[in-house]
């Protein structure tokens, strides 16, 4: 009984061991053994944690089963263990799949491979190659297309592979390669022409999205999409058609792989040769539009010379404008010479600069320190921008919204939508700012207090809070006594008298006293303040508020 488990767990071992050498996932080759054969199905051991079954139908040729017991048969592995603890394993895609491998191979060699043309079908013929099937297209079943293909339909021939896509199961085979390179290798005269540099007849046999082919005679050769025209060429289909005869240039031949690539706007003079001599700096041209994109559009202002207008050079007001908006495919525009770069073959245009600039409008019609009127187009942590003529926009930063408010409480009076007025502080068309004040419309009320009180002023109690008490003395202006000055700390709404006894300009605060004595006590910053500067604050003028307003600018 012991030697028996030891054997088994041996046994088991082996059989984890060796799966472990193999990688099993969907779509892998293995080789099985037939272990049973019946009138359904074959079954296969492949070394595997269990045997599989397989249709007897993947092992038919015709009507005669082509395996025996004992076989080493490959198979694909399907799917692996779907819960049922069974792989399923495929002979007949083991063997596409084999056929595929090999087909992969002739193609990237250039290998000729053997099909049997079995059967007609729109626009060619099909072609079984080993079981797989392929298709020859009607263009490509002869050097000279012909309306009575019949003959192709009996014999087995050998073809060429020039196209394969395993994710559709498709296959594009040439004969008509197979006798061009048979009728290339006789050609000697053919060869002697294909020089670099050399022009050469041909007739246009094919159109691709990517170019055309010209037939040159018992050799095709490319002519790319880049190679057709200097201006920009959508689809070869625009500019040429098949049957088309003409003269193209020898750009390159590979006599080891029988590759030509030709020139047709290499026939022509470059249009970007001495561009830059013909277009100047700020000059201005009209032209046509061609192309639209995501960031520009491109507009061609001669034959083979397009520049790009980029998005933020079409309109003053919005630099990510959709240019779709601004124009259309085939619209003549006129347009303003940027840069040009030769060497790069490149142009930058603008549109907007054939149009009047809004921001220097506003410039010549209006002048610092002048009030305007305007929406407001949005509110922003830092600012009030506002809507003005010309479709342009305003920055009332938050410290020239009120004299006396500062932080959010500066603009909760204000909303998206509203008509306001302000006074223009700084106006810069060359960098697209203008720099207003809404308080500069209004007199600053902390000045205005010290112009019309002198000496003892009188006030209201609006707090009382720990060692101080507040009093309003205007709009927006209040005042603070210590409490220790009072014998009774008063209530609030009680008057009280004080003398003013400093001054912060900043927030509007003033520091009230009760004893005429204690003004000639004052704080050090105060003692350091001149004797005008003790009568009133100074006023801020408005080349502080522009100096300030161009620094805060620079920081945002």
């Amino acid at each position: 009984m012991t030697n028996t488990t030891i054997t088994q767990t041996n046994f088991n071992d082996l059989i984890e061991e060796n799966l472990k050498n193999i990688v099993l996932k969907p779509g892998k080759l293995v080789t099985a053994k037939v272990v049973a054969i019946s009138s359904d199905y074959i079954t296969v051991d492949a070394g595997l944690k269990s045997e599989s079954d397989i249709p007897t139908s993947e092992f038919m040729t015709g009507t005669e089963l082509n395996v025996s017991e004992g076989d080493d048969v490959e198979v694909l592995i399907e799917q692996i263990e779907l819960g049922d603890g069974i792989t399923y394993l495929s002979r007949e895609k083991a063997h596409k799949a084999s056929v595929w491998a090999k087909l992969e191979a002739a193609k990237e060699s250039g290998e000729l491979i053997v099909g049997l043309v079995s059967d007609r079908v729109k626009g060619g013929f099909t072609v079984d190659i080993d079981s797989v099937r392929a298709f020859l297209p009607g263009s490509q079943a002869d050097v000279r297309p012909s309306r009575d293909n019949t003959d192709f339909e009996p014999h087995e021939l050998e073809f060429k592979i020039i196209n394969m896509d395993k994710k559709r199961n498709n296959i594009v085979v040439s004969r008509r390669a197979v006798l061009e390179s048979s009728a290339l290798m006789n050609s000697e005269e053919l060869q002697e022409k294909l020089v670099e540099g050399n022009e050469v007849s041909g007739i246009i046999k094919n159109l691709t999205d990517y170019g055309a082919f010209v037939d040159l005679g018992g050799l095709d050769g490319l002519l790319h999409i880049t190679d057709i025209s200097w201006k920009r060429v959508k689809h070869p289909s625009e500019v040429l058609e098949v049957g088309q005869e003409l003269k193209v240039k020898v750009l390159s031949f590979d006599k080891d792989k029988n590759r030509v690539s030709l020139g047709l706007k290499q026939l022509c003079n470059d249009p970007w040769h001495g561009v830059a001599d013909r277009y100047q700096s700020n000059s201005r041209v009209f032209g046509e539009v061609t192309n639209i994109t995501d960031y520009g559009c491109f507009v061609e202002i001669e034959t083979g010379i397009e520049g790009l207008v980029h998005m933020s050079e079409m309109d003053w007001t919005n630099k990510n404008i959709r240019p779709n908006k601004i124009v259309n495919v085939g619209d003549e525009v006129e347009v303003m010479i940027i840069d040009v770069d030769e060497n790069k073959r490149r142009i930058s245009l603008g549109i907007k600069q054939c149009i009047q600039n809004p921001w220097l409008e506003f410039s010549n019609n209006h002048e610092i320190g002048e009030e305007v009127s305007g929406t407001i187009k949005s509110i922003t942590d830092f600012g009030v921008f506002v809507g003005l003529e010309g479709g342009i926009d305003g920055l009332v930063h938050l410290t020239d919204v009120s004299w006396v408010k500062t932080g959010e409480e500066v603009i909760r009076d204000y909303k998206k939508g509203d008509d306001i007025s302000a006074k223009i502080l700084t106006i810069d068309p060359e960098r697209e700012r203008i720099s207003l004040s809404i308080k500069e419309t209004s007199d600053d009320p902390f000045v205005k207090f010290f112009e019309e009180n002198k000496g003892m002023v009188k006030g209201t109690v609006t707090a009382v809070e720990s060692k101080k008490v507040i009093v309003s003395l205007a709009d927006d202006i209040s005042g603070t006594i210590r409490d220790a000055e009072f014998d009774t700390v008063p209530s609030i709404g009680d008057e009280v008298e004080a003398y003013i006894a400093s001054h912060e300009r900043k927030g509007c605060h003033i520091n009230l006293t009760l004893d005429e004595t204690n003004l000639s006590a004052k704080p050090k910053s105060e003692s350091r303040k001149s004797k005008a500067e003790d009568a009133a604050p100074s006023r801020t003028t408005f080349g502080d508020l522009i100096k300030d307003k161009i620094s805060k600018s620079d920081e945002g």
